[in-house]
């Protein structure tokens, strides 16, 4: 595996100085290493008609890169349904992980144009959105990030204009009101550029990916890039930087606090609600343990593992969200395995293999269950039945390692 099997995690960071937009991240991800020779290759298994990706380098305000766009110029049909696109992807070869990918993007789109014109998600007819460029340009990210093999993807606060825009409803505020809607929860900055510096595809696109809030402890850049949109700016450059980040070799010490405390009264609802926000929020580990406290009164002692730049989201989070008075905190370390993946075929599809290596040998493997989930309901066969089948297939991989780079990302 070459040098993945050096790394311990992978990340994929997004800053939007300019904006960004579908074009314009293909752009960014072709300068960090994505092949969009191959993408337009693939995204020909959409089986409609020819798609071209046309890249061009650019340069704006002394910053170099790429721009990416593309085209669809046969496509009479400039909007769809849902069940249009799911049509369009489900009856294509791409492989069922990508498809997946795909939909979730188009799902979050469909409810937020819902919950804008007060429609089913299913209701919901794509203007713009779904004409086949917009279509390619979110296969076409999907494709080009499974390429990239990252474990997680950071995406920093986004710029946005003002002004209007003009769609196929008429005249419409910048940002576009699906814009504001995907970005609802996510931080953002205002800026005084009389244009939409992000799209709803770009919204779409890099909230559903975005699973990092903060990079862990000190990372490395591997690579950088930036993808250019087609409208100039003035006084900024309209790109979107892209880095690859890397962090947690093996055998290092890497440091890490940790936050305790025991609750005698917390709703255990509340418990569980806390511990999925603190995933969210960047811990590395939450668990529960059950305790006997003052009193001889049942109670459960809750445990944090995060960063320690992350301390003051997590305590925000154990106080408000359960009813402790104080929380303990100590500075650790751990020590953590090489981790890299594999996909391997199974009778059912591709499956995601997580692989762990200490000191030159590959110690342990695990199917990533999201990837047997999704290949269970696409066969309309038991979860177990995939997650065996990949773990037996996962065996044979750690006995006869390959020499080949991991090929698909987005493990944790």
């Amino acid at each position: 595996m070459g040098d993945q099997m050096r790394r311990s995690m992978r990340i994929l960071y997004f800053q939007a100085i300019g904006g960004a937009s579908g074009d314009m991240i293909l752009g960014a991800l072709s300068e960090v290493g994505a092949d969009l020779a191959v993408v337009e290759r693939s995204l020909q298994e959409l089986q409609v008609e020819p798609i071209r990706i046309e890249v061009e380098p650019c340069r704006q305000h002394g910053l170099g890169g790429t721009r990416v766009s593309v085209q669809a110029e046969k496509d009479v049909n400039r909007g769809r349904h849902l069940s249009d696109i799911r049509k369009i992807v489900e009856e294509s070869t791409l492989p069922a992980a990508v498809q997946s990918d795909v939909m979730k993007v188009f799902g979050r789109l469909a409810e937020a144009e819902g919950q804008i014109h007060g429609q089913d998600a299913e209701s919901i007819h794509f203007h713009e959105v779904g004409a086949l460029d917009s279509i390619a340009d979110i296969v076409g990210a999907c494709l080009a990030l499974r390429q990239l093999n990252v474990d997680a993807v950071r995406v920093a606060p986004l710029p946005l204009g003002q002004g209007t825009i003009e769609c196929s409803h008429g005249t419409y505020p910048a940002p576009a009101p699906a814009t504001v809607r995907l970005l609802a929860g996510f931080p953002v900055t205002f800026t005084d550029v009389p244009a939409e510096l992000v799209t709803p595809t770009g919204a779409a696109l890099l909230t559903t990916w975005h699973s990092l809030d903060h990079a862990p402890g000190t990372v490395r850049i591997v690579r950088d890039g930036y993808g250019f949109g087609s409208r100039t700016l003035e006084g900024r450059p309209n790109a979107l930087r892209a880095m690859i980040l890397e962090s947690g070799e093996e055998g290092e010490s890497l440091e890490c606090l940790v936050l305790e405390c025991q609750v005698d009264d917390t709703q255990p609802e509340c418990i569980g609600h806390f511990t999925v926000k603190a995933l969210e929020a960047g811990a590395l580990d939450v668990f529960t343990v059950p305790v006997q406290m003052k009193k001889q009164r049942p109670g459960t002692l809750i445990t944090v593992l995060c960063d320690p730049a992350s301390r003051d989201r997590i305590l925000d989070l154990l106080f408000q969200e359960t009813t402790t008075f104080g929380v303990r905190e100590a500075l650790t370390t751990r020590t953590i395995l090489q981790r890299a993946f594999e996909s391997v075929e199974t009778a059912y599809g591709p499956v995601r293999i997580k692989i762990g290596t200490w000191k030159g040998k590959q110690v342990t493997s695990s199917p990533e269950f999201e990837d047997c989930v999704t290949l269970a309901a696409t066969n309309k066969v038991p979860v177990r039945a995939v997650y065996e089948a990949a773990r037996c297939a996962a065996l044979q991989l750690i006995q006869c390692p390959s020499s080949q780079e991991p090929k698909d990302p987005r493990g944790k």
